[in-house]
């Protein structure tokens, strides 16, 4: 690549531009394409996003490519530049941040056809503006800083964006990494699969090392190199069997009284509904102070928001909202949250005062 942009540097003409088209979601490859274009000697000066793909989820989320193009372009500058000196990147990193969240602002009101994802990735192209403006760039060490830490600043600002933008009520703050990391991931992809490289940087943005939970937590499985979330049936042992015939490859005791993680509450609790019902899950709730633990409320308030509807997950989360057990968590989220999508499938809880 950096012999391509090299050669095209060397035959445009003084103040020429070139446009590249570049659809690739993953980090790594976004990193590579900016150090050639900057050491060829291009300025990145504008990016545009065009939606270029059909929006067919299934078959997107199982490639590396974005359902949008990102257009960059590079300018050959009139005269050739002065060797420049560092930039420390404590001094460019607040710049980073406010660019690319400024740029996730714009694609959000643009009325353009953009996933998550896609704003996500066009707010690259705004990010290694800033970035490349000040290259070269330097750690507080005088170790070079490579374009992929600008981009992981520019993934955790959209990100924060987003949930600004998307979830109503509690915030993601209080709860611990894995349950944000998983909300973040349906919130984001939008699919219970996704690339491996997505949701590893994902989990990195907020400071968890999801390799580390696979095994212990089996909130995660990868299937074809990708990322497939796990439901609750996933994860909770069953409570109508005796505890010697459970299976103990599921992490979940849904009679434990603590839980190492605010999803795992949340899984529990869908397993106690579905199996025992409103009036015993109501009982399991007030045993374990669920009633008044904000991190559990704000866990299934944001899951009720990010959850596909057609999902059982969704469709319990909802009904541990509404009725009795909605009644003593008192969640304060607008009606919409709870609506189905489809208007010809019938609620499973009462929810009259959602109406």
């Amino acid at each position: 690549m950096s012999e391509i942009f090299s050669e095209l540097y060397r035959t445009i003409k003084p103040g020429g531009v070139m446009t590249v088209m570049f659809t690739h979601k993953e980090t790594d490859a976004w990193d590579t394409l900016t150090m050639s274009l900057i050491r060829a000697g291009f300025t990145i000066t504008s990016t545009h996003p065009i939606t270029s793909e059909m929006p067919q989820r299934a078959e997107m989320m199982k490639s590396a490519s974005a359902d949008s193009t990102l257009l960059l372009t590079g300018r050959k500058p009139k005269q050739e530049r002065e060797e420049r000196q560092p930039t420390l990147w404590s001094d460019v990193e607040s710049s980073t941040r406010k660019r690319a969240k400024e740029s996730a602002r714009d694609l959000l009101e643009s009325g353009l056809s953009l996933t998550k994802t896609d704003v996500i990735i066009g707010a690259f192209g705004p990010t290694l503006q800033v970035f490349a403006d000040n290259y070269p760039v330097v750690d507080d060490e005088g170790e070079e800083v490579r374009p992929r830490r600008a981009l992981r600043e520019a993934r955790e600002a959209v990100t924060q964006v987003l949930v600004e933008t998307y979830l109503q009520g509690e915030q993601l703050d209080a709860l611990d990494d894995l349950t944000t990391w998983y909300t973040l991931s349906w919130l984001i992809y939008e699919s219970q699969v996704f690339p491996y490289d997505e949701g590893r940087q994902l989990g990195l943005g907020v400071g968890l090392d999801i390799d580390d939970k696979k095994r212990d937590t089996k909130i995660w499985r990868k299937r074809s190199g990708d990322i497939q979330l796990q439901y609750h049936d996933d994860r909770v042992q069953d409570i109508d069997k005796d505890p010697s015939q459970r299976s103990s490859r599921l992490p979940i005791n849904p009679e434990s009284i603590s839980f190492s993680h605010d999803i795992d509450k949340i899984h529990a609790a869908m397993h106690v509904y579905k199996k025992r019902g409103e009036s015993e899950t109501w009982n399991w709730l007030k045993e374990r102070g669920f009633d008044s633990d904000t991190r559990f409320t704000a866990s299934l308030s944001a899951l009720l928001q990010v959850l596909p509807h057609e999902t059982e997950d969704w469709q319990l989360a909802r009904d541990l909202a509404a009725g009795e057990t909605g009644d003593l968590l008192a969640l304060d989220l607008d009606a919409g949250v709870f609506r189905d999508e489809n208007p010809d499938d019938e609620y499973q809880g009462n929810l009259d005062e959602f109406e």
